[in-house]
């Protein structure tokens, strides 16, 4: 399967959610609003460009359309290899891969872009697309700069961003052009993000994250931060911390995706950019040619996606996918009641071995309790506390007697 990929700040635009409105993968939009307290679907449909520039809107308008595109690929019974995410795309990269959980995410991602909108206010900066040079030539014009800029973004092999006080940033752009450079073009957003302008935003995110049950990724997320793929539950929040302040290594994230997925023969070699926009897909292109990507920001490039794959993997019903593995004549899975977020049984021991009953309470998806409809051994939970699953999606892996 393909390596998910989902966009941060600087790609949202107005109405970016309102094609979305009829899907059933909508629902996810209502969810997001209650965890942050806010009106996320205004965001989605009737912000305006201004209004969505401002960090706090930007980032968790980002952020819920890629799940809201995230539920809507699931349902078609597609799963990636592995995952990653630019700036604020890392936290949906997150919740895919069931690091995190949904709610803990948009609290998260609302809770650092306050923080970053402050920081951005207290240090005003700016960003700017650098194109046609390499990221060490942008670093030499930053450095001949003679002021605070920075590289926030190394996207791909032949596109940077530099940020940091504007005029900084208008010198460096004005350096690079001399070196080779196409001339700077201005990103869509407010403050000069990954770089040290945003220090005063640490506390804030720490304390958050401090909140957060981190669980251990069911497929490896490759961080900014090192652009190395990680496995592990502790991993991801001291990265995350420092994601706020150090650029984004996107190309190197790229490469390290494209060799976990190398193994694969070539045509299976997917990128499949989630969420508003279709950045990634290009700078996935630059970095490594005749990668094959898929964008999708719209229901109607669902069947893109689908006809990309089909002659990849078989397309399975979602519960036939990594959550229902062939089971045995012994082996059984309960399924979820309804869709929603999933939220294991209290004191429930999900280590394999644990009895269960005839009525055991497993969990509760949106105020629907899960209850086990045989007697047996359980072997596994397949989802993830905090996980949004869908009506009928397997939750629990069960060895009946």
């Amino acid at each position: 399967m393909p390596a998910f990929v989902f966009p941060g700040q600087g790609w949202q635009r107005p109405a970016m959610g309102r094609q979305w409105i009829d899907h059933p993968s909508w629902e996810v939009v209502g969810d997001a609003s209650e965890a942050a307290g806010r009106d996320v679907a205004h965001l989605l449909v009737d912000a305006g460009a201004d209004e969505l520039t401002e960090t706090r809107n930007a980032q968790l308008a980002t952020f819920t359309l890629s799940l809201v595109v995230l539920d809507a690929v699931e349902r078609l019974g597609i799963e990636p290899t592995a995952t990653a995410g630019h700036s604020v795309g890392e936290y949906a990269a997150l919740v895919a891969a069931g690091v995190i959980g949904f709610e803990d995410g948009v609290r998260l991602v609302s809770e650092r872009g306050d923080a970053m909108q402050a920081a951005a206010d207290a240090e005003p900066g700016v960003m700017a697309l650098v194109s046609g040079s390499d990221v060490e030539t942008i670093d030499i014009a930053c450095r001949l700069a003679d002021g605070p800029v920075w590289i926030a973004n190394d996207n791909s092999v032949t596109e940077v961003v530099i940020a940091g006080r504007a005029d900084a940033v208008e010198r460096a752009g004005a350096r690079a052009v001399e070196l080779g450079a196409r001339s700077p073009q201005p990103a869509a957003v407010g403050g000069a993000f990954h770089t040290p302008f945003m220090a005063p935003a640490r506390n804030r995110l720490v304390k958050a994250l401090d909140d957060v049950v981190f669980h251990q990724p069911e497929i490896p997320v490759v961080a900014n931060v090192d652009g190395r793929a990680h496995a592990g539950a502790g991993d991801f929040p001291a990265r995350l911390v420092a994601q706020l302040t150090s650029p984004v290594r996107w190309r190197q994230s790229v490469l390290r995706l494209g060799s976990l997925l190398g193994e694969r023969a070539e045509t299976a070699r997917l990128f499949v950019e989630l969420g508003p926009g279709s950045s990634l897909c290009r700078l996935a292109g630059q970095t490594l040619p005749g990668i094959r990507s898929v964008s999708v920001s719209a229901p109607d490039d669902l069947d893109r996606l689908v006809d990309a794959i089909a002659g990849d993997t078989p397309l399975h019903a979602f519960a036939a996918g990594h959550h229902g593995e062939h089971l045995y004549v012994s082996e059984r899975v309960v399924i979820s009641p309804a869709a929603g977020v999933f939220a294991p049984a209290p004191g429930l021991e999900q280590s394999a071995g644990t009895p269960v009953e005839v009525g055991s309470l497993l969990g509760e998806v949106a105020g629907q309790d899960v209850r086990s409809p045989f007697a047996g051994r359980l072997m596994g939970m397949l989802a993830a506390p905090g996980e949004r699953v869908q009506s009928g999606q397997p939750v629990a892996w069960l060895r009946v007697r």
